[in-house]
């Protein structure tokens, strides 16, 4: 089993959701997060914004992230989808990380392994 886990833009969230579902993925867990890469959370530096870095403050863009573990041969499927429905070409699109996922339990039921990620 991998987790993929995928920090997204807000606004992109519901066609994720969506495109998962339809492609058979309907169970995933999302937190609301914060964060920057290389632009340094600017998208566009205006006057005011350059005294806010002068003064050494961090800005965070508002994203979500997004957990989905499968078994691994649908990690490429899940990857796939989430990379056609975030990839605008911009900067921000997001990432993408994919992790081994050691043991899995369903607290309800007691299954374990694959049988409780279904």
């Amino acid at each position: 089993m991998k987790e993929v886990v995928a920090i997204i833009q807000m606004k992109k969230m519901e066609e994720t959701k969506n495109a998962l579902d339809t492609v058979g993925f309907p169970a995933f867990t999302a937190y609301k997060a914060q964060g920057r890469g290389k632009q340094r959370g600017l998208e566009i530096v205006y006057p005011s914004d350059l005294e806010e870095l002068r003064e050494g403050s961090v800005k965070f863009l508002p994203k979500r992230m997004i957990s989905v573990v499968v078994e691994d041969e649908f990690v490429p499927a899940v990857v796939a989808v989430i990379t056609r429905v975030n990839r605008t070409g911009n900067i921000g699109d997001g990432r993408i990380f994919v992790s081994p996922i050691e043991e899995s339990v369903r607290i309800r039921t007691g299954e374990r392994g694959s049988e409780a990620v279904s």
